[in-house]
């Protein structure tokens, strides 16, 4: 999972005493390959010199009849449900993927202000959608 992750940032920005945004909240700052993905609207360090506009990735996925059953033991006696957790994150990689593919279709090298959101789609069922706005930074 995320095996082409090249470099993890976390840093903080904050508003410095003229009100200047400096260094406001924790984020994160993923490099896959050549495009960047961040949950803030800046890529720091860089100018964003182009702007697409929103693009998104989405993936829909089903219980599995023996992890469902497996969950359900679990339940029982409580801790993580570790099959869903696994289910989840192939999930969210998934969409991220997609997102990236559509935005370096339109010539973005990074998506600013990623969001995640899921939703029930059928008894059973969920879909995990990613969306973001894709630009370019130089």
């Amino acid at each position: 999972m995320m095996q082409n992750v090249h470099t993890i940032h976390r840093f903080s920005l904050q508003k410095n005493g003229r009100g200047e945004l400096e260094s406001v909240l924790d984020a994160l700052l993923i490099e896959r390959g050549k495009m960047i993905f961040t949950n803030i609207g800046i890529v720091p360090g860089k100018e964003i010199v182009e702007h697409y506009g929103i693009v998104q990735g989405s993936t829909v996925r089903a219980k599995h009849v023996g992890r469902d059953f497996m969950a359900t033991l679990k339940n029982l006696v409580g801790g993580e449900l570790r099959a869903y957790t696994e289910l989840l994150q192939d999930s969210r990689e998934e969409a991220m993927t997609r997102m990236g593919d559509e935005a370096d279709k339109l010539g973005a090298n990074a998506v600013v202000n990623i969001r995640f959101a899921t939703s029930s789609v059928a008894q059973g069922a969920a879909e995990l959608f990613v969306y973001g706005t894709a630009v370019r930074v130089e």
